[in-house]
């Protein structure tokens, strides 16, 4: 078979890969990701100035600690303004539309604004490991993985880093980024932030942990607002992106949701899926993940000591056709 041959029959695959997904597909026409758009109109400039101010009286986050971070200061997510990393490289763990031949190209920042008592990465959310880095060092990582073959820069707890991921595309742009950015986040976003991001984001990767305030301030550092902030953020991402859109089997743009089953029914896994029922498209992609098991704090916790059992995961797979969801990654 001769590459082009090859590369015919491949693509073919990647078409029905998605189609039998129930995954649209995209034109060529819209192939591109939006932040060019946004670049080549001079709005991207005037996101990076505003994102950069809120670095001075931080609020990123629902967190609102309003430290100022360009002096070192640190609030709930313990970062200051100078952009941290764990790791950056292709990674083929993710959903399917995400990985492609090439992989997602994820960057780990280190700490997190949320600090889960259960976290399977606490080293680096928690603890802070990973190196600091300039923007432009950030910009020819993200050149980086692009010329690796990586299908997106899959941004990885990005919240509290937000105004240098922002200068950072703002600078890897004339360098020649040219694949969507995904922005993987545990839900917990202020709507006013999600907003300076439309258009810059293409695909987001939220992973909606709670239903129930109590539990959030249980298990996640006294974050009694993630539901709240969770459902709203949800809606706006939504709003922005739309359905999961792929490309020749590859996710160009749109929403993917992420839900964790947690054992005991702490993640509120029925009330998730109705809110996504009567909130978004029957369409929307959802992936209810299974591989909870117990880290970093959560022997501490009787009632998440436990891996899931068989009937917890049978159950929220059940509530998502009960509900008549018709895209669910499992």
């Amino acid at each position: 078979m001769n590459n082009i041959s090859r590369r015919s029959f491949l693509n073919r695959a990647l078409f029905l890969f998605g189609s039998a997904l129930g995954i649209p597909s995209l034109s060529f026409s819209e192939e591109h990701p939006s932040f060019l758009q946004l670049q080549k109109n001079g709005k991207l400039d005037q996101r990076v100035e505003q994102l950069y101010s809120i670095y001075e009286n931080c609020h990123l986050c629902p967190r609102d600690c309003r430290v100022n971070r360009i002096k070192g200061q640190t609030g709930k997510c313990q970062a200051t303004a100078k952009v941290k990393v764990s790791s950056a490289a292709p990674h083929f763990g993710e959903e399917a539309p995400l990985v492609g031949r090439g992989g997602s190209g994820t960057i780990f920042f280190s700490n997190c604004n949320l600090r889960c008592v259960y976290c399977q990465n606490y080293a680096i959310s928690i603890e802070g490991e990973g190196i600091e880095i300039a923007d432009r060092r950030l910009a020819e990582t993200m050149i980086k993985l692009q010329k690796l073959g990586c299908s997106n820069i899959n941004l990885v707890t990005p919240t509290h880093y937000l105004p240098s991921i922002v200068k950072a595309l703002q600078l890897a742009i004339p360098m020649g980024l040219r694949i969507p950015l995904v922005y993987n986040t545990s839900s917990y976003e202020k709507l006013e932030i999600l907003q300076l991001l439309d258009g810059i984001v293409d695909i987001y990767l939220p992973d909606t942990k709670y239903m129930e305030p109590s539990h959030a301030a249980e298990y996640s550092d006294g974050a009694y607002n993630y539901p709240h902030h969770a459902k709203i953020a949800l809606k706006e991402m939504f709003r922005q992106v739309g359905d999961l859109l792929v490309h020749r089997g590859i996710a160009v743009r749109g929403l993917i949701i992420r839900h964790l089953v947690l054992p005991n029914g702490i993640s509120g896994t029925k009330e998730f899926l109705k809110f996504v029922a009567e909130n978004l498209p029957k369409t929307t992609y959802i992936n209810i993940m299974r591989q909870y098991r117990p880290e970093h704090k959560a022997f501490e916790y009787p009632e998440l000591s436990r891996r899931i059992t068989r009937k917890e995961y049978s159950e929220a797979l059940n509530w998502a056709k009960q509900y008549g969801l018709q895209r669910l990654d499992r």
